[in-house]
């Protein structure tokens, strides 16, 4: 089902709008698919500002509004766990403080399904991103873990997703929730301490872990 509404997604977005966040796309894209069928991971593709300037540090548009403050950073590495991969390109999104995906007004294409909250950055030369938000809230009325989105995009491959962040703390993060994650770039589980006034986590990618085809 998930790979049929892709389909449907990708052909009405290019019978319609052209899909110019492609632009970020070249002739050199991969001939190899990897990490599987990633329904919204073409949202990648939608920044304004163009992959060769993004910054490896980035700030949420949810930032100054009220609720918990939080940072989380780390290193981006190759498949070796070890050489930090430079150059990544990483989209992450998630609800608001009231559990939503709340689009902006004339919100298109993948921002009137995944919200306002989005933001996109590109590791430095040392695998290094950052960004700065507020900590999502569960959907309404439900038992899911509070989380953050991700999807990768490296050099010299598609797009593709890695497992969601999640909080330790998390009432929610039960064991059998736990138990459910594919740990796809790594375990995407973190723990935030108070440091310097805000919440702060870390987490280290490992670029094609338990991704399929990789």
């Amino acid at each position: 089902m998930k790979s049929f509404i892709f389909l449907c997604c990708s052909l009405l977005c290019l019978q319609i709008t052209g899909c110019s966040q492609n632009k970020n796309k070249t002739s050199q894209e991969p001939q190899k698919k990897v990490g599987g069928n990633c329904e919204g991971c073409e949202a990648i593709y939608e920044t304004a500002v163009p992959f060769k300037k993004l910054n490896a540090i980035d700030t949420l548009p949810d930032f100054n509004e009220s609720g918990p403050k939080i940072k989380i950073s780390g290193i981006v590495y190759e498949r070796d766990g070890k050489t930090p991969a430079k150059d990544v390109v990483i989209y992450v999104y998630h609800t608001d403080q009231a559990g939503r995906y709340t689009p902006k007004e004339n919100s298109k294409e993948w921002g009137k399904r995944h919200g306002y909250i989005r933001g996109w950055m590109k590791t430095d030369e040392h695998g290094f991103y950052e960004f700065y938000t507020l900590r999502p809230a569960s959907y309404p009325n439900s038992n899911i873990p509070q989380h953050i989105h991700v999807t990768v995009k490296e050099p010299d491959k598609n797009e593709y997703w890695i497992d969601e962040y999640l909080f330790e703390d998390d009432p929610f993060l039960t064991e059998s929730e736990r138990k459910k994650q594919e740990k796809r770039g790594g375990s995407g589980i973190v723990t935030l301490k108070r440091e310097n006034g805000m919440l702060q986590a870390k987490r280290y990618i490992i670029l094609g872990l338990n991704i399929p085809g990789y």
